[in-house]
């Protein structure tokens, strides 16, 4: 099947390409006064698409995409599919040894070939027409479809340039579509720095204040209802899209893994944001990277859950420099993404009074992880071994309940070492002094003693 959407997106890419070629040629001979049968670019017809044939003529036909539209689309995929029907832009001016200005165009660092930007869009479709030119800059404007929906746009220029001298480019998620058939995500690093949370748990495992379990529960609400509550009932008019949480508290009391069971029971993928990476030193790279991040997951309705997010949203003092102006318009950029985003974004900190009061406004529902209670600590004590080890002494998790008051992920980290001191020593027996020994190590994680 996969392989059948390849072969009917290539088919259709063809005679796309080859509409585009005859574009392109004609443009180029009547600006350079050649002998071309057709008067005007907009003689020469696109094919037919059937919308069922392909990804890619099922996306021309579901948006309607006129004679502009149409030739821009495929202008921006052709450096990705076939980079040498753009080789006649790399003509050279004779009068002057060098390219043609008009005709815009980027070179890359490891693309050899022509890169088009917004003046090759331009000039292929209006030529030397003032009034055209400035009408089609509306297709490249943020109010565009393609804009507005993460299709393709141009890239900010260096300062004071040419707005027209950004690249065009095309989302990677409409590139695979318009090939592949089917969406792929890059992996997990500085340009990415975005990461898929699995879990193998399920609810039952998760051992949670009941007080907050309803507030979860309002969250899985709006996932089930959303759609007919922005759509069908007319609310998208009147409220901001998305559902914004803040799940604060210690770490360990179970707010990454509340985020994942949201994710498994609505069928949606969770992926955590590392803010140490989205935040850099280059002017416009923490916008960039968050950019990336946010067109991937309004394609895909990812679930996003931003993590130590004080980090980034702590409260700040007064603008002292250039730094602090910098770090102002990243946090403000992220805000703005996530307002605008329509799916489920979480932040989670530590301690909610690190957090700008500002920020704390814009949430739907602040949830607080509190450390569990004794009985939620026995409970959490007793689900931690699984039914193949025996524990030394019948009251010992009722004692150190009791005694020590430590977090689900301190409890789980004890649970792995005791587990792996019964392995060593050949037994499926677990030892008080194994979890007493794995408790001092918690403790001194967070500097206490026992």
């Amino acid at each position: 099947m996969v392989d059948e959407i390849i072969q009917k997106n290539a088919q259709d890419l063809e005679a796309e390409i080859y509409w585009f070629g005859q574009v392109l040629e004609t443009r180029l001979r009547l600006h350079l006064g050649h002998e071309t049968p057709y008067k005007d670019i907009t003689e020469i017809k696109p094919p037919q698409l059937n919308a069922e044939s392909s990804p890619y003529a099922d996306f021309v036909t579901h948006y309607e995409l006129n004679f502009y539209e149409r030739f821009i689309l495929i202008l921006s995929l052709i450096p990705h599919i076939k980079p040498e029907a753009l080789d006649p832009l790399l003509l050279k001016n004779g009068d002057l040894d060098r390219g043609f200005t008009e005709f815009g165009g980027l070179k890359g660092a490891a693309h050899s070939g022509f890169l088009p930007t917004g003046e090759t869009a331009t000039f292929l479709l209006a030529g030397n027409d003032l009034s055209k030119r400035f009408i089609l800059q509306n297709i490249l404007d943020g109010r565009h479809l393609f804009a507005q929906h993460g299709i393709l746009k141009l890239e900010i220029t260096h300062k004071n340039e040419p707005y027209l001298a950004g690249l065009l480019s095309l989302s990677r998620t409409y590139i695979d579509i318009f090939t592949l058939g089917r969406t792929s995500v890059p992996n997990f690093g500085a340009d990415f720095p975005a990461q898929k949370l699995r879990t193998q748990e399920n609810w039952n495992d998760l051992v949670l204040d009941p007080h907050v379990l309803e507030q979860v529960a309002e969250i899985k609400s709006w996932i089930k209802h959303a759609s007919t509550l922005m759509q069908e009932w007319g609310f998208g008019r009147r409220l901001k899209p998305g559902y914004r949480s803040l799940f604060y508290g210690p770490p360990g009391t179970g707010k990454s893994m509340t985020a994942s069971l949201l994710g498994q029971e609505s069928g949606l993928d969770v992926y955590r944001i590392d803010l140490s990476m989205v935040v850099s030193k280059y002017v416009g790279e923490t916008e960039k990277n968050l950019a990336r991040i946010f067109d991937h997951a309004n394609q895909h309705q990812w679930i996003l859950f931003f993590d130590e997010a004080d980090a980034l949203f702590g409260k700040r003092t007064a603008t002292k420099d250039a730094h602090d102006r910098y770090a102002n318009q990243e946090v403000a950029y992220l805000l703005q993404k996530i307002e605008e985003y329509e799916g489920v974004a979480i932040l989670a900190s530590n301690l909610k009074d690190n957090m700008d009061d500002a920020f704390i406004r814009r949430f739907h529902s602040i949830i607080h992880f509190p450390m569990p209670r004794a009985s939620e600590r026995l409970d959490i004590w007793k689900k931690a071994f699984t039914s193949h080890v025996k524990i030394e002494e019948e009251t010992l998790f009722e004692e150190i309940s009791s005694d020590y008051e430590i977090s689900g992920g301190a409890i789980m980290n004890v649970a792995h070492y005791a587990a792996l001191m019964s392995a060593k020593r050949g037994k499926p027996l677990i030892l008080r002094s194994d979890i007493e020994t794995g408790i001092r190590k918690e403790l001194q994680k967070e500097g206490r003693s026992a």
